[in-house]
């Protein structure tokens, strides 16, 4: 076994607390997989966590401290953030020090400048937990998939607007209702808009395609829509036509470019990933040569996303031998093939739609509606029109289109939002096959 490798912790919050446990409990087999003693010499935090352990070790109460301790190989950024996380980290590199974090946001907004500045110092930057929690991911991207052209993915991704709309589908109740138990729970934070407006999972998508497609880490290209527009009728409708709504990451590569974009999206009933219920996530990435593959599994947590904390500090930790050259590039991918590829704008993408519209009870106005559509070159795939309940003068009409591009459809909508026997807006979501 080669020299012990020491390791620094900065943050004490869930995920820390969860790889301090980790770490300890699970020594003698870590440290065999490992091929070093892994032993943690300093922590910094702003307060202790009852729910790890730091009896015997170095707590400091600045975390600067750690990344300036000589002793220390790896240092753990745990802390979260883009600011004081980002200055950490580029501390930890100029120090000469491999990094491990669990920071997405972290990656997806600076990744680019802190890959550089490790590259420039010869050391790694590890971070498998910013996705997906305990799923291993990021090494089936960049190994276990390495001999494919990636095609696409798509991933639920975000636990918390996961949770909702499996308990609006199961129990027939309202987004408003679903989320403050969410937060009851802790699923959800007191301020929600990163889960339920897709920030959160935009934050994931970008790493997830630059490992996919080779391309640098771009945030702001990333088209987010959140799922705070779904309603309990949309659910239900979608079931009756057999599918069911998600909240899904996707990134694709077309004709033309590159699609990134995170929205409520209804698939086929029958796809495994429709399953995926609760705060679970899942991702299916198809390639060339494998076809679909799925990966499952927690997506947040203390110990499923320590989990994959420990497994990169285990990776670092083997290659401290290895030059800078020998190790696994940090998007999978030489650096002379990390190239800018064209990302296409929303209104562009092709893919096929959900309508719901609430129409004047009369004759006609199914009439004008697919006019419309058609003369748009929009086919009807399937329809739904409810029959009016007493007193009522206008009734849902739920249609599910043929694949178009998003842009004419939403010239087409434009025409059937100024019908007089329509109520505006339209409810539009995207639906894929994902096959």
């Amino acid at each position: 076994m080669l020299k012990p490798v020491n390791v620094g912790i900065c943050g004490l919050g869930t995920v820390a607390s969860g790889t301090v446990n980790i770490l300890l409990r699970n020594a003698a087999i870590i440290n065999a997989r490992a091929g070093s003693e892994l032993q943690i010499i300093h922590i910094g935090a702003r307060r202790d966590n009852a729910r790890c352990d730091t009896a015997g070790l170095r707590v400091s109460r600045d975390i600067f401290e750690v990344v300036d301790n000589a002793e220390v190989d790896i240092v753990v950024e745990l802390i979260g953030g883009t600011t004081v996380a980002k200055d950490l980290v580029l501390k930890a590199i100029a120090n000469g020090k491999h990094v491990v974090t669990a920071n997405k946001a972290l990656i997806a907004h600076h990744g680019n400048e802190i890959f550089a500045a490790a590259r420039e110092k010869g050391v790694t930057v590890a971070f498998e937990a910013a996705v997906a929690g305990g799923i291993p991911i990021i090494k089936a991207l960049r190994e276990g998939l390495a001999a494919n052209r990636i095609e696409w993915l798509a991933g639920i991704i975000n636990g918390t607007g996961n949770f909702i709309l499996t308990e609006m589908r199961d129990k027939g109740r309202a987004f408003d209702d679903v989320l403050k138990e969410a937060q009851a729970l802790g699923y959800a934070e007191a301020d929600p808009t990163f889960d339920v407006e897709g920030i959160d999972a935009a934050h994931k998508l970008v790493i997830l395609a630059s490992l996919a497609f080779g391309i640098p880490l771009d945030i702001k290209k990333v088209f987010t829509e959140g799922i705070t527009r779904i309603a309990p009728e949309d659910v239900v409708y979608a079931e009756e036509l057999g599918y069911r709504i998600k909240h899904l990451g996707i990134a694709r590569r077309v004709e033309k470019g590159i699609e990134l974009r995170v929205h409520p999206t209804l698939i086929p009933e029958k796809r495994l990933i429709a399953n995926v219920d609760g705060v679970m996530n899942a991702i299916v990435v198809k390639g060339d040569a494998v076809g679909p593959t799925l990966y499952y599994g927690p997506g947040a947590g203390a110990e499923p996303t320590g989990s994959s904390v420990v497994a990169d500090i285990i990776d670092v930790a083997r290659t401290l031998s290895a030059s800078p050259e020998n190790r696994v590039p940090y998007l999978g991918f030489g650096d002379d093939f990390v190239t800018e590829q064209p990302i296409l704008p929303i209104d562009e993408i092709e893919t096929a739609y959900y309508l719901r519209m609430s129409v004047e009870d009369k004759p006609g106005v199914m009439s004008k509606v697919a006019t419309i559509l058609s003369d748009s070159g929009i086919s009807i795939e399937a329809l739904i029109q409810k029959e009016a309940k007493d007193g009522e003068l206008f009734v849902p009409l739920i249609l599910l289109t043929n694949i178009v591009q998003e842009k004419r459809l939403e010239a087409a909508l434009r025409e059937i939002e100024a019908l007089e026997s329509i109520v505006a807006p339209v409810m539009r979501i995207r639906l894929e096959s994902l096959k």
